[in-house]
């Protein structure tokens, strides 16, 4: 199960939700290196996410590319890092996706930065990590991006990206009451995940 947790201001979320539109989006990372973002436009894509770090040693060797292509066919585009709490703190890890890719402006195209955090791929579930653990990472992540960019906020207050490849998203983890973007399918008609 893949969860991005999206770093925005806890202001707007103290509002009261409203459904406004139903946009589709895609995430790519070097696994998609040459996307075609003319085709991705024309099949109704407004937005993307693009991989730009993972811990504190990985920068896609994609990201640039792909986020100079995404903004040329005007697709709304932003970065997200992949987190490793094993490897080093959440602050280290915002400040590598900070230098890295992982900006925000207020440009009106940019998106801000999102934390990819997914089960451990090579080891025990969570990094080794308890719960209180998880979150006190996931916080340090969170307050030290948005020092950087005015941009963050945790838990209720944080929108969701959940992945859950069915037909339905299914439970939502424990702290949110909706989710933000919903990751249905890990393949289709355009390059990454809708």
């Amino acid at each position: 199960m893949k969860y991005l947790a999206i770093l925005t201001l806890a202001a707007l979320a103290s509002a009261t939700p409203e459904k406004r539109a139903t946009p589709l989006g895609i995430d790519v990372s070097s696994y998609q290196p040459d996307v075609d973002w003319t085709t991705v436009k024309n099949n109704g894509v407004s937005f993307v996410y693009i991989k730009a770090t993972e811990g504190t040693d990985y920068i896609s060797p994609s990201f640039s590319n792909q986020y100079i292509g995404a903004t040329d066919a005007g697709l709304i585009r932003g970065g997200y890092h992949f987190a490793h709490p094993d490897l080093s703190t959440g602050a280290t890890q915002a400040d590598y996706f900070l230098a890295n890719g992982g900006g925000w402006s207020a440009d009106g195209i940019t998106l801000p930065g999102a934390l990819d955090i997914e089960y451990n791929p090579s080891g025990s579930e969570c990094y080794g990590l308890t719960t209180s653990q998880m979150v006190s990472w996931i916080q340090s992540f969170s307050n030290t991006y948005e020092a950087a960019t005015s941009r963050a906020a945790f838990a209720n207050t944080n929108p969701l990206w959940i992945a859950i490849y069915s037909s339905s998203v299914g439970t939502l983890p424990a702290g949110w009451q909706y989710e933000t973007f919903w990751q249905y399918a890990d393949s289709g008609a355009n390059p990454g995940d809708c």
